[in-house]
């Protein structure tokens, strides 16, 4: 079956995302333009990712073309690889999910171009999106349909006027593919150009998206909150995919979180002290399940030992949970009198 049938079923889809970030943690992305010129130069890395997270729980195998558009190539001088990165990219995705049984979906994303108080960049973006010939967004989609997705992930949009744009453009060019379209959220419950996400939400589900809800951006502490308030609003599916960073009120997007022993602003780079524990996933699995999350995810941060808690926190039970801790074995954290004795040194 596919997306629209599963959750009408009732059934919910999980989908491991967060490449970019555990690709770079790996040393295969440059940390800042963040490409993915490792689809083209490990592409053996990038599978074995794949497979990682399918062994982790993931329902969706999702190409990683996050990125991968022709402003963003133009950047490092590739953008004569555009069309070979995005079809590398999705035909591998479509590879690994025929072999596990899943789905496979191809991606788009928020280009960083779009401002909602400059009508010549709303223009501008709204002609490169439609162009049939030169719109990223139309290339990109005419791709993942030849590639044969099952459906289309639209995600990290700062504004709902790109998002919208990103939805009629894939109503257009997408087949009849379904559109998953998510949004960012940061220290605002508005998008950048001040429409509450709520609101967002509903509109994107008014005007055809067969899912919509909220990626990237915050974690899952400060994202619960709104995630309740979508799902009181939407009358469909909704999505979550927090980063896997402990936000808080203080700083309520990963951007803005500080170090908990210098309290200085913390920069990619460094937010290694700021990583959710795997208790912190699992929660935030049970949350999101009890709330009526159909569409769970996890964004920047994730990997394969996170995936398998909110797997389980979900009822699953993937191949990887053959592996799952029991410290009934450990030195340290078993019961009994050897343990304590451990611990009386260890402190």
């Amino acid at each position: 079956m596919g997306l629209v049938e599963r959750l009408k079923d009732g059934e919910d889809v999980l989908i491991a995302e967060g490449y970019l970030w555990e690709c770079e943690r790996r040393g295969y992305i440059t940390l800042g333009a963040n490409i993915p010129e490792v689809v083209i130069e490990n592409p053996g890395l990038l599978k074995g990712l794949h497979e990682e997270f399918v062994h982790a729980g993931t329902d969706v195998v999702e190409a990683f073309n996050y990125y991968a558009h022709r402003s963003k190539l133009r950047m490092i001088g590739r953008e004569d690889d555009l069309e070979r990165l995005n079809r590398m990219a999705l035909k591998m995705a479509r590879e690994v999910a025929d072999a596990s049984g899943k789905l496979m979906a191809g991606g788009l994303c928020g280009t960083l171009e779009y401002k909602a108080d400059d009508p010549k960049s709303i223009e501008w973006v709204r002609s490169m999106f439609k162009a049939r010939n030169s719109g990223h967004l139309h290339e990109l989609i005419e791709w993942v349909v030849e590639e044969k997705a099952d459906f289309i992930i639209a995600e990290t949009f700062y504004t709902f006027g790109e998002a919208m744009l990103a939805l009629e453009t894939i109503k257009e060019f997408g087949h009849g593919l379904p559109a998953v379209i998510t949004l960012a959220p940061h220290a605002s419950n508005e998008t950048f150009d001040k429409v509450p996400l709520v609101e967002a939400c509903v509109k994107l589900e008014q005007a055809g998206a067969a899912v919509v809800g909220l990626n990237c951006g915050r974690g899952p502490t400060t994202m619960l909150p709104l995630i309740k308030e979508i799902r009181a609003a939407c009358k469909g599916p909704i999505a979550a995919l927090p980063v896997c960073y402990r936000t808080n009120e203080d700083s309520k997007s990963f951007q803005s979180l500080r170090d908990p022993m210098t309290g200085e602003l913390l920069k990619y780079i460094d937010l290694a002290c700021v990583h959710c524990s795997r208790t912190d996933i699992r929660k935030f699995g049970e949350a999101a399940k009890a709330i009526g999350v159909n569409y769970v995810g996890l964004c920047c941060g994730n990997a394969a030992n996170y995936f398998r808690e909110l797997a389980e926190s979900y009822g699953r039970k993937p191949e990887a949970c053959k592996y799952s801790p029991n410290l009934t074995g450990s030195t340290v954290f078993s019961e009994g009198a050897d343990a304590d004795w451990y611990r009386y040194f260890v402190g």
